[in-house]
């Protein structure tokens, strides 16, 4: 088998999501772009709380929520208002946000 007959057959994940979500901008792939996204901003949390030896307990207090709040913005990440994300990166990690817009 050729290297060319042998690359067809593969699928990148970009393909996969083409073919189960459908095509970047259908509703179906958006909403599974923006999962994925809320997904990440948690594990992302997470990862940085870790790293300051911080427990979700505490940084729970240095922002004024509740444990059970941190956990679920760690592990779904979704629901989290701007403040919110600004308040535990800058207040209680002492990190700073950044974003960015795409159009």
């Amino acid at each position: 088998m050729k290297a060319k007959d042998k690359d067809s057959t593969i699928n990148s994940w970009s393909n996969i999501k083409d073919r189960v979500y459908g095509k970047t901008g259908s509703k179906r792939r958006d909403n599974l772009e923006r999962e994925s996204a809320t997904f990440k901003i948690g594990l992302l949390l997470k990862d940085a709380r870790e790293s300051k030896k911080i427990t979700q307990e505490e940084l729970a207090g240095i922002i004024d929520k509740n444990r059970t709040y941190i956990s679920r913005v760690e592990n779904d990440g979704s629901n989290i208002t701007l403040k919110t994300l600004f308040d535990i990166v800058e207040k209680g990690l002492g990190g700073k946000v950044n974003i960015s817009i795409e159009i």
